[in-house]
């Protein structure tokens, strides 16, 4: 399968460090094309797209205000191919009116996808086929678990929750690792204890199955020291709503640059 990697930054790497470690992509058939960044070893770079190439699948992995400047390049380079976009803001029939000759999908997934352990959406555009489909689906299970979405709309909440989500549980252990930190613990023990006691949480609950607020509930005894803690947590829903603030804040901001874009 002859494929296009168009930009190789930050998220364009870890899709494509994913698939190559999970198999799905060959990387002596990888083209990438970028400007100034290097692709793994195997694949081969261009710093633009090819004039005379033809591809399978295309995956467009730079900045969406990018894409104005390249659509005329890909346009004869994506006929006939499964272009696959991560761009936040650009829908399908924005890609699909730029390149007509191509069937349009677009993913959302973030950086622990090069680990297999990012939650990868999915939305085709009304042309992708069954078998492209399926393709979609080996591509997305080789980064992760894999929703696939219905409305594109909701492409903005996928974005808030796991495009954005790392960022905010990063900023959440910081918080756990000062607030132990504060309580006199060595500043390194505590952002280690608090990166492994997430780590385990998220792992019990990853293998458990059962919903947070039981699990919530195992760990919090009547009169306990979890139960005064969760009390500060859950005093006028205060964790609630700061998270469905933070997480609102996110959608919004992706909706607007859909809109400006």
């Amino acid at each position: 399968m002859k494929t296009l990697l168009v930009g190789c930054g930050n998220m364009g790497r870890a899709l494509l460090d994913g698939w190559l470690a999970a198999g799905v992509l060959d990387p002596g058939e990888v083209i990438v094309a970028d400007p100034v960044a290097d692709g793994p070893p195997g694949v081969e770079l261009a710093r633009d797209i090819p004039a005379d190439g033809r591809f399978d699948l295309i995956v467009l992995a730079i900045k969406p205000q990018g894409f104005a400047d390249i659509a005329a390049a890909l346009r004869g380079a994506s006929e006939g191919a499964l272009v696959l976009s991560i761009l936040a803001g650009i829908e399908t029939l924005q890609l699909a009116a730029a390149l007509p000759d191509a069937r349009i999908a677009r993913i959302m997934a973030n950086l622990a996808a090069t680990q297999g352990l990012s939650p990868v959406a999915l939305y085709a555009h009304t042309n992708v086929t069954m078998n492209d489909r399926a393709l979609l689906t080996r591509l997305g299970e080789a980064l992760g678990p894999v929703e696939w979405l219905e409305d594109e709309a909701m492409l903005h909440a996928v974005t808030a929750l796991g495009g954005s989500g790392p960022g905010f549980v990063y900023r959440l252990l910081e918080a756990l690792a000062k607030g132990g930190a504060a309580l006199g613990l060595e500043p390194r023990a505590a952002a280690a204890m608090a990166l492994a006691t997430v780590r385990g949480a998220a792992e019990l609950a990853a293998r458990s199955g059962e919903d947070f607020a039981t699990l919530a509930a195992r760990v919090a005894s009547p009169g306990g020291t979890t139960r005064a803690g969760l009390d500060v947590l859950e005093r006028d829903d205060a964790a609630d709503r700061m998270l469905a603030e933070t997480l609102a804040a996110a959608r919004d901001r992706s909706q607007e640059l859909s809109r400006n874009g």
